[in-house]
């Protein structure tokens, strides 16, 4: 499975579903967060719909469909596999691999909001947002 499908994400979403406690000491999110993979020859728009303890909605990010996010992340497939890889690897995103990181280095992953309390939304549920994205660990273990 691909991290540049769609699919993968769905995937994501139906492991953190199915393991609720695992972020209940994370504590409920509500937050509609826009994923924006650029580079090779296609764009990958996400759009995912926390709430509660679950990501209750994966869907495409239609163009121009940003607003519709509390906020989005943009940047170039190659950062977002890299990441993918180390989560992977290590079984979890380590160092400057984290989302965080990523988005506060801001080189090659940016966070983007219409306004300030979409971007603090962000950084109040990373913790949430990296452990669904760590599930890649995970979903590399199910299938290998």
């Amino acid at each position: 499975m691909q991290t540049s499908e769609m699919s993968y994400y769905q995937e994501l979403a139906d492991l953190m579903n199915s393991r609720p406690q695992d972020y209940e000491g994370l504590g409920e999110v509500n937050l509609t967060l826009g994923l924006v993979m650029h580079g090779g020859p296609s764009i990958l728009r996400v759009k995912l719909q926390f709430e509660d303890l679950k990501c209750i909605q994966v869907s495409v990010l239609e163009t121009g469909g940003e607003t519709s996010c509390d906020c989005w992340l943009e940047g170039d497939i190659e950062a977002w596999a890299e990441m993918f890889e180390d989560i992977v690897t290590h079984g979890m995103a380590t160092g400057r691999k984290t989302v965080n990181s990523l988005t506060l280095l801001g080189d090659r992953i940016n966070i983007h909001a219409d306004d300030p309390l979409g971007k603090d939304l962000f950084f109040r549920f990373n913790q949430t947002v990296q452990q669904f994205l760590d599930g890649a660990a995970q979903l590399q273990h199910l299938t290998a």
